[in-house]
């Protein structure tokens, strides 16, 4: 595929507004699919998670600066141009303004690793053309852990995730979701957690490639394999990726999906189409997302 990635830099947050800066150019790595780890009891999980998540909460408080630390402080999201060669027309992306005071979540006097931003700011907003998905109009965007446990369909961990989401809670669920004039329907969940540990427990036991990472979501015929096309020409920095797409048979709907870290917040994007989902606009949207999220 072509690369989908040129940048076209905006206005960012500051008053006084800084030149445009572009990210070098660097291949987007995809992990390779490890083998799916059979169902563990809850009991399992539940003490897993209660215990990497006190690691990790360490980890980021003795060791894990190295997000402030190496980080830029950009004032600008570059976002994609439209090439005719089916990518999507995005409005031009702007970083969130921050609370007075708060730093950028990879800075270096933010050893935390929080988003600081509205949670509904750091949404992908939707492109030209599309109709917004009216079960993801909520004050806010903000959505129920059900609803994101929706996309899940009848995936054994559902019960386990609902469990580790209400006790080591996240503190915020937004969504958006669009459906394109050709069908396509996309979906993208934004979880803020407590912390990078609640967070980083909950993603290593539940969506992380090397673990158990559900790839039977709702309307996927059978399993996803990694999309190992994923390569958008660049890395954004501070962002974690796996990303799948519903291998054959397909059945009536493709679905394609990806799973997004970045500090305190985990994301998913999913998009699906009668018949087959193009690869193109599915790439688009979760690079730009990384982006707002990077």
């Amino acid at each position: 595929m072509s690369d989908v990635s040129d940048v076209s830099p905006v206005t960012g947050r500051t008053t006084a507004p800084a030149p445009p800066e572009s990210l070098p150019p660097s291949p987007l790595v995809i992990p390779s699919a490890g083998p799916p780890a059979g169902p563990k009891e809850r009991r399992a999980l539940r003490a897993v998670l209660r215990w990497t998540a006190a690691a990790a909460v360490f980890g980021v408080l003795g060791g894990g600066v190295a997000y402030g630390i190496t980080a830029q402080d950009r004032t600008d999201v570059p976002g994609l141009s439209t090439k005719g060669d089916d990518r999507w027309d995005y409005p031009a992306l702007v970083r969130p303004a921050l609370p007075a005071g708060a730093p950028l979540p990879y800075a270096p006097d933010n050893p935390g690793v929080i988003h600081y931003a509205d949670l509904d700011r750091l949404l992908l907003p939707a492109p030209a053309g599309s109709v917004p998905d009216p079960t993801l109009n909520g004050d806010r965007s903000r959505v129920s852990a059900d609803r994101f446990l929706q996309e899940f369909g009848t995936d054994y961990r559902v019960s386990s995730m609902r469990d580790d989401l209400a006790h080591g809670g996240p503190v915020q669920i937004a969504a958006r979701g669009w459906t394109m004039p050709d069908g396509t329907a996309t979906r993208i969940y934004l979880v803020r957690f407590h912390s990078v540990g609640y967070r980083s427990a909950f993603t290593s036991l539940y969506l992380s490639n090397a673990g158990v990472a559900p790839r039977v979501l709702k309307d996927v015929e059978r399993e996803s394999v990694v999309d190992e096309g994923y390569d958008s020409g660049r890395r954004v920095p501070y962002v974690q990726h796996d990303v799948y797409v519903e291998s054959a048979p397909t059945g009536p709907v493709q679905v394609r999906h990806a799973y997004l870290t970045a500090g305190d917040i985990a994301a998913m994007v999913v998009q699906s189409r009668k018949g087959s989902a193009a690869a193109v606009p599915f790439r688009q949207t979760t690079v730009l997302q990384e982006q707002l999220l990077g």
